[in-house]
Order: C-alpha cells, then sequence, then structure tokens
C-alpha cells in the first residue's frame, strides 16, 4: 500500500494549532495531487481527522508523531493507513505489524537507520532532514542502497528536487505546504497550487539522473 500511496513523491503533514476542517483541506491538496496526508497527533482533533478522511475518495490518510503502543493501536482503530513515529520504537513497530498497518519510524543517523531497516522498516522518515542537508542521502546510500528514505523536517518547494535527486523514495512537507495561517484562512486555492507546485518539482527531480556521492 504505502508503494502506491507514495506514488506522487509527496506525503502533507499536518500539524496546526488548532482544529482544521480536514476534509476540505485534504480536498484542496488532493487537487493539486497530493493525496498522502499525515496528520500528526500534535494536532488537535488528530483522530478525528483520521477517521474523517479514512474513506475518502482520493486520499490515503495517517497519522504522525506516533510516540507509544496505545497512541498506535487508537490511531489503527481510527483507520490510520500508516504510521509515522520521529523515533524506532519496537512497540510501536509490532503494534503496526499485528495490524498489518505500514509503519514509518524516524532515523538521522546511519545505525539508526540500519536498525529501522532490520526491524522491519519499509521506508524511513529521516529526520530532521534539516540537520544534514540531501548531500548526507547521497553519502547513506552509497554503502547502504537498500534504504528507502523520506526526509522530513525543513523540506520545502525550493530544496524538494534537491532531496529526490540525492536519492530520497518521497519527500515528507510540513509548514512549507500546509501552513498554519493558510489552513485558517481556509485559502484551498492556495494550497491547491502548492501542492500541484511541488507535485510537479518532485516528478521533475525524478526525471533527472540520481546524483553519485562526491
Amino acid at each position: 500500500m504505502i508503494d502506491a500511496a507514495l506514488a506522487s513523491g509527496v506525503i502533507a503533514v499536518v500539524r496546526l494549532p488548532t482544529r482544521a476542517d480536514f476534509r476540505a483541506l485534504a480536498g484542496a491538496l488532493a487537487a493539486g495531487g497530493v493525496s498522502v496526508v499525515e496528520i500528526t497527533l500534535t494536532t488537535p482533533g488528530a483522530l478525528e481527522g483520521v477517521r474523517e478522511l479514512r474513506d475518502v475518495p482520493g486520499s490515503v490518510v495517517g497519522a504522525g508523531t506516533v510516540l507509544d503502543e496505545r497512541s498506535a493501536r487508537d490511531v489503527i482503530a481510527a483507520g490510520a493507513r500508516f504510521v509515522v513515529s520521529p523515533t524506532l520504537d519496537p512497540v510501536v513497530m509490532r503494534c503496526c505489524r499485528e495490524g498489518n498497518v505500514p509503519c514509518m519510524p524516524g532515523a538521522l543517523t546511519p545505525r539508526e537507520l540500519l536498525e529501522a531497516a532490520r526491524a522491519g522498516a519499509s521506508h524511513i522518515k529521516l529526520f530532521p532532514a534539516s540537520l544534514v542537508g540531501p548531500r548526507y542521502i547521497r553519502e547513506v546510500l552509497a554503502p547502504l542502497p537498500f534504504l528507502r528514505l523520506v526526509p522530513s523536517g525543513g523540506v520545502s518547494l525550493d530544496n524538494a528536487g534537491d532531496w529526490i535527486r540525492a536519492g530520497a523514495v518521497a519527500v515528507s512537507v510540513g509548514s512549507a505546504l500546509v501552513g498554519p495561517s493558510l489552513v485558517a484562512e481556509q485559502a484551498w486555492d492556495r494550497l491547491t497550487e502548492r501542492a500541484r507546485a511541488l507535485i510537479d518539482r518532485v516528478a521533475e527531480a525524478r526525471r533527472q539522473p540520481a546524483e553519485a556521492p562526491a
């Protein structure tokens, strides 16, 4: 499922200070080509948002910032199609396996990334990506080419293509795409424009040859 969901190469991360109209938000993203929506548990009403979007055509909803067993079970019961965590937690991984839901744990160092892969993660959230930059992915993938990395933290419209060309299978984009002020204003047309521009940047980068480590 996660391979099909990430075909566009973009995960929209919804991390907001207040509740949102999740259906309208997801519809605006889907209109721009972004179908994968991660609602973080730090967002008020996150579980309700997952429930609202679980059966919406054209959207694949997941839950982020899942830190423990209870949270993992709650989001899976709510209908999350995938689970994301900022760290590797074996208990969260086990809950996801039992629920037959893909889990994308977070990791940063080569050792952490390898441990996540050995724990069964098909995709790994490179977090916080802003600390290392795209070249880091090129360097890590040279000895560990089997890793499927999704950078998160500091990814924007301007640098999304750099991450893809460096070897990322997708990018995870938060406030640079789903900005709190934009959502508060319900500026759905602008959100669709941002989504479409991001999808275009990722598609263009995928058509270009991957960069080799310097």
